[in-house]
């Protein structure tokens, strides 16, 4: 069997995740095995797709085989799947499957990314592999990793794939967005009472709005043609109309960040040069530019046209460079929200992504308004939110997403300080080291609880019952609030 491996690590052969498929070939050795590097040479597949062409063409298999980068794949392989979308290719007979190394931050929605996009070019596919960074090197990783190959090639033979994950029905409304300036033709007055009264006590909140839309879209709809940039030539007219419609409902200065204008050098190349000092290895000045106009806004709000299931590569790769701020939540206690152009109720995937990035920053997700059913409407709350949250400095605690999330990190910080230096003394000033094994006291005081449960003497002695016993806290404290 041909099986292409399209690497999406930008370490190229030097990735880790690559050395499971590495492994699985020296145990498998009656196949055809072919590699792309897409995640490190992803410039020369965007100037000349043929040698993709041709290798995506003989495959009868396709791994996905990348790190998981920020919930997703890198924004490499982003670029590398919008390239294979365009490419004309009929994949309707060819399998698929993935395989990732993480520390199972979220790799959920990143196989979920990729088998949304394999169902949307009729890829057949398997249930991939998701491998914690060192389990090749553990029997048990080795075992994992041989079992995982051995049920593709069942799959395979059998014929069978994992169902396509089915778009929720939905019933298609003409955006109604009134632009910026619409609402100054028409009068404050026709505009809305709620917005025309946040928008005349207009203070000193400052935003960040950042999109990704080609400010030249209206000129270059023509052409997407082969280069798959379906991102930088969609017509933007409905995103832009609700950038216009947020910036003149909201009450404070709205700075406009455009992706698509900022000189990126290149997507993360995972080198760790910024685990010590938070300086990136690129001289592109992002980093000065993220932690300057966007980190230090009192806000942050996205927008952007929803594409190949994401927020698109060139959003990923803004997402990808953060992590010149390791795995700090620089930004929490700080409100976000969302503007999105697109059938947003038909991607559970991304509305996972968004609520989780959201609860792990420890920002206060204020709102997602989209384009579907009454635009307006949701622009404006979404604003007044905003507006709210700011002032008021409100912050819900973390749910399971962001709970787990951070734990997750706190594990891996700790056990790496000595070199992600600058996350480590982030972590130890903020708290974030609470691990439950150090809380003596509490371990001793369920031991107590235990022996007392498991004596039925005292027990009937103690005339309390457990539940009275852990209620008792909760009613001092209300007890306290009713006496103030």
């Amino acid at each position: 069997m041909n099986i292409l491996i399209l690497n999406g690590s930008p370490a190229g052969s030097a990735s880790i995740t690559l050395q499971t498929m590495e492994y699985i070939k020296v145990l498998n050795p009656d196949h055809e095995y072919e590699v792309l590097h897409v995640g490190q040479q992803i410039r020369r597949f965007e100037k000349d797709f043929s040698e993709a062409y041709a290798a995506l063409e003989r495959a009868e298999l396709i791994v996905f085989c990348y790190p998981v980068y920020t919930f997703l794949a890198p924004a490499q392989l982003h670029r590398f799947i919008g390239l294979m979308k365009a490419s004309g290719i009929d994949f309707a007979e060819k399998f698929a499957t993935q395989l990732t190394t993480s520390k199972h931050f979220y790799d959920t929605t990143a196989h979920r990314y990729i088998s949304d996009n394999c169902a949307d070019m009729r890829l057949r596919c398997i249930r991939g592999l998701s491998a914690d960074m060192e389990d090749l090197l553990t029997k048990k990783g080795q075992k994992e990793a041989r079992a995982f190959f051995k049920y593709v090639l069942w799959n395979i033979r059998k014929g069978y794939c994992e169902p396509a994950s089915a778009a929720m029905p939905k019933e298609r409304f003409a955006p109604v967005i009134a632009t910026a300036a619409a609402v100054k033709k028409r009068g404050p007055e026709e505009a809305g009472s709620e917005q025309t009264a946040c928008v005349k006590h207009r203070d000193a909140l400052h935003i960040a709005l950042v999109t990704d839309y080609d400010p030249d879209y209206q000129t270059a709809k023509e052409g997407v043609g082969a280069t798959g940039d379906s991102a930088a030539l969609a017509d933007s007219t409905a995103l832009v109309a609700m950038i216009d419609r947020f910036r003149s409902s909201f009450p404070g200065e709205c700075e406009l960040i455009n992706l698509h204008e900022f000189p990126f050098s290149g997507g993360c190349l995972g080198c760790f040069h910024c685990a010590s000092d938070g300086k990136c290895i690129y001289k592109d000045g992002f980093d000065d530019y993220l932690r300057e106009h966007i980190n230090g806004a009192d806000a942050v709000v996205y927008a952007f046209t929803i594409r190949d299931h994401s927020m698109g590569h060139r959003f990923k790769m803004y997402d990808d460079r953060q992590f010149c701020n390791g795995h700090r939540t620089v930004t929490m206690g700080k409100p976000v929200g969302y503007l999105v152009d697109g059938d947003l109720q038909a991607e559970e995937n991304l509305r996972t992504l968004i609520e989780a990035r959201a609860e792990v920053g420890g920002n206060f997700l204020t709102g997602i308004a989209s384009d579907e059913k009454d635009p307006d409407r949701e622009i404006d709350q979404l604003a007044h939110r905003l507006a709210y949250a700011i002032r008021r400095g409100y912050t819900p605690p973390k749910n399971f997403y962001g709970v787990g999330g951070l734990k997750i990190f706190r594990d891996l910080i700790y056990e790496m300080q000595g070199l992600m230096r600058e996350d480590h003394r982030f972590y130890k000033e903020h708290g974030f080291y609470d691990f439950p094994q150090k809380k003596r006291g509490k371990i001793a005081a369920m031991y107590l609880v235990g022996a007392l449960m498991g004596n039925e003497k005292l027990m009937k002695k103690s005339k309390v019952s457990m539940t009275d016993g852990m209620l008792m806290p909760y009613k001092k404290v209300i007890e306290e609030a009713g006496n103030k």
